[in-house]
């Protein structure tokens, strides 16, 4: 079975627009560079010609990982939003041990990015957390130890 890919209707209009963009104006940029490189001689020596056919080889890898994700999208629904339970696509604040709060967005792994505070359903953190509702304890069992926290709101603000 194929890996299925949880990601909001946002993100797969964005998959859609980058290959759009990858299959149309990207490609004729590299075919341009390739074209460009040939016409240098020998392509034995020719490192233009190999950086030009490196970067084609690039773009066909991100064009199959995309076509790849959109063939196993699973579009996330807001299951929770009656419930006021975290699910995907939710916008959460939580507090640790010590008071400290942070808001966290819950999203499918293609989405998690835990620079911007986005994290994946799929990491300890999100198992954790899915399916809590406002007030709830928690406990996250991740690789560097345990520790507990509290769901403080719950909301499906973007």
């Amino acid at each position: 079975m194929a890996k299925e890919y949880k990601i909001t209707s946002l993100r797969l209009a964005d998959l859609e627009k980058e290959l759009n963009y990858l299959k149309t104006t990207r490609e004729r940029e590299i075919a341009a560079m390739i074209a460009e490189a040939r016409s240098y001689g020998d392509l034995s020596e020719n490192s233009e010609y190999d950086a030009a056919k490196n970067e084609q080889a690039k773009l066909y890898g991100r064009i199959a990982e995309i076509e790849d994700i959109l063939s196993h999208a699973v579009i996330i629904e807001d299951e929770n939003e009656a419930t006021g339970r975290v699910g995907l696509g939710c916008t959460v604040v939580v507090e640790d041990e010590k008071g400290r709060q942070t808001t966290y967005r819950i999203t499918g792994s293609q989405e998690a990015n835990p620079m911007e505070f986005k994290l994946s359903d799929d990491s300890p953190f999100g198992r954790a957390i899915v399916g809590k509702a406002a007030g709830e304890k928690f406990v996250v069992n991740a690789p560097a130890g345990s520790f507990s926290m509290k769901v403080v709101s719950v909301s499906r603000e973007g």
